[in-house]
């Protein structure tokens, strides 16, 4: 048997995902992998197929002509192995092992860590991962069990439940408040300091939705870290947008302008549909839907 026949799929994993981000670095963040295991991989592949598959440059691996025929393949085989994986878990009638919840940064800090502490209590056997994150996990792909979205999830053979909307409103800590002055109508806000995102234009399309055309320079302070810009509306330094439920459970914030109807986020929750068939999985996208459904409005 020659060395093509005896292809371990995680080289080519790795080829694949070290080929899509552009660095050994990267792809070994993207597979939870390490730099040097990544390294070898490549080598391997190489070594196994008879042709370089990268170049190096100064802005880092350049697929080869040769690499660039074989991904589309290499693409086929992860489909493949995500479709194996999603059958041979949907098999697995145990009320124990592993589920992998992907949610959005500020979901995974304010919402999840009681929601996670009930399953724990009541399901100790089933252990949790919770993937804080703003980029869209692959769920045919296995990177994640059950998605929180604020979208609709297109993707084919998934199951989503439509769970409700949060609903958003601008906060400011009570020390800026009273250093600052409360805005008095939209026109108010002209002169304080408002927190928001950077690069990232979701919260600016949300002003501009409520009838306001804010120029560049609207947010004096920028991050589009969602955990940044809380701690920021915190310590108050200015006043900035906060999933109301959370924001008035906290102390220490105030309501600015609370009139304004911002735009609301719609929450979804998805699995892959051959994943339904697992207990666990059943049981903690039961329980999930159900806290949220609590936590949103109708």
């Amino acid at each position: 048997m020659n060395d093509i026949a005896r292809l371990d799929w995680s080289l080519v994993r790795s080829f694949l995902a070290v080929a899509e981000t552009g660095s050994l670095s990267a792809a070994a963040r993207a597979l939870g992998s390490s730099q040097p295991t990544l390294g070898r991989h490549v080598a391997a592949l190489e070594a196994a197929l008879g042709v370089a598959l990268f170049e190096r440059r100064r802005r880092g691996l350049v697929p080869t002509e040769a690499a660039r025929a074989l991904m589309p393949e290499a693409a086929v085989m992860r489909r493949a192995a995500g479709r194996l994986a999603l059958a041979a878990a949907g098999r697995d009638t145990r009320l124990a092992g592993t589920v992998r919840i992907t949610t959005s940064v500020a979901v995974a800090h304010h919402l999840m860590p009681a929601i996670v502490a009930g399953l724990r209590r009541d399901a100790p056997e089933i252990e949790i991962e919770l993937v804080a994150s703003d980029t869209s996990e692959n769920l045919l792909f296995r990177e994640a069990d059950i998605a929180v979205r604020m979208y609709r999830p297109a993707q084919l053979d998934v199951v989503t439940r439509h769970l409700g909307e949060f609903e958003l409103g601008l906060f400011a800590a009570r020390g800026y408040i009273a250093r600052a002055g409360m805005p008095e109508g939209p026109a108010g806000l002209d002169g304080h300091v408002m927190i928001g995102f950077d690069r990232s234009d979701l919260i600016r399309e949300g002003v501009r939705a409520l009838g306001l055309d804010p120029p560049k320079g609207f947010f004096a302070v920028r991050c589009d870290d969602q955990g940044v810009c809380w701690e920021l509306l915190r310590v108050g330094c200015g006043i900035g947008v906060a999933h109301a439920a959370v924001a008035r459970a906290e102390p220490g914030l105030v309501r600015v302008l609370p009139e304004l109807a911002l735009p609301r986020l719609p929450v979804w929750l998805t699995a892959p549909l051959a994943l339904r068939t697992s207990p666990r999985i059943r049981f903690v996208f039961d329980r999930l839907a159900t806290a949220l459904e609590a936590l949103a409005s109708p």
